[in-house]
């Protein structure tokens, strides 16, 4: 079992995954290769320390270029209109515009509707930071509406508390034309990919 360490920088692990609409920069900034670095993360998570997201690192890539800038055509997520504008390891960034369709009789946003965008962004978040092929899961969140949404753009913003290698905690902000509208914390399971014949 890998050996990991609580708090402190990890020097091979300085990179930067900046999220842009259409695309992502990579800047590495460390000294091995990544396929070292990816393991090495990898026995940190399944060695159960917490992890916390300054020592977070992306293992899989290929999810962070298929998220920034989709839109899905079906869903919660296509009714919504959801769409990844900013994606790093422990950070995601997701949008949507409220329309009509998404009000009530009394002319406010459904509190589902925001409901499914934390719960969507609650597990998305921990995709990049785990090795392909895992997958995670809600097991529990809570939401706290704080203002009405009637319109405009809503965008949430979620960050990995702590994760260890069964489960994830993530606190999601959610603001309405830069207006906090809900504040939510939730909790996942988690099952990475060297485990699933477990």
């Amino acid at each position: 079992r890998g050996e990991g360490r609580r708090g402190g920088g990890w020097p091979w692990a300085e990179r930067s995954w900046v999220g842009r609409r259409g695309g992502v920069a990579y800047a590495p900034t460390g000294g091995c290769g990544a396929t070292a670095a990816r393991r090495t993360v990898a026995r940190r998570i399944l060695g159960g320390f917490p992890v916390t997201a300054p020592d977070l690192e992306v293992l899989h890539p290929k999810f962070i270029d298929h998220l920034l800038g989709h839109r899905s055509d079906s869903g919660i997520d296509g009714f919504l209109g959801l769409q990844g504008v900013e994606l790093e390891a422990g950070r995601l960034v997701v949008e949507f515009e409220g329309l009509d369709d998404h009000l009530t009789f009394i002319g406010n946003m459904h509190g589902g509707c925001l409901a499914a965008l934390c719960d969507h962004c609650l597990g998305l978040v921990l995709y990049p930071v785990m090795p392909p092929g895992s997958w995670a899961a809600t097991t529990e969140f809570k939401v706290n509406y704080l203002r009405p949404v009637s319109g405009g753009t809503c965008r949430a913003v979620a960050e990995i508390q702590s994760m260890t290698r069964r489960s994830a905690v993530v606190t999601i902000q959610v603001e309405n034309d830069g207006r906090l509208a809900a504040l939510a914390q939730g909790t996942c399971t988690v099952k990475l990919a060297e485990e699933k014949d477990d």
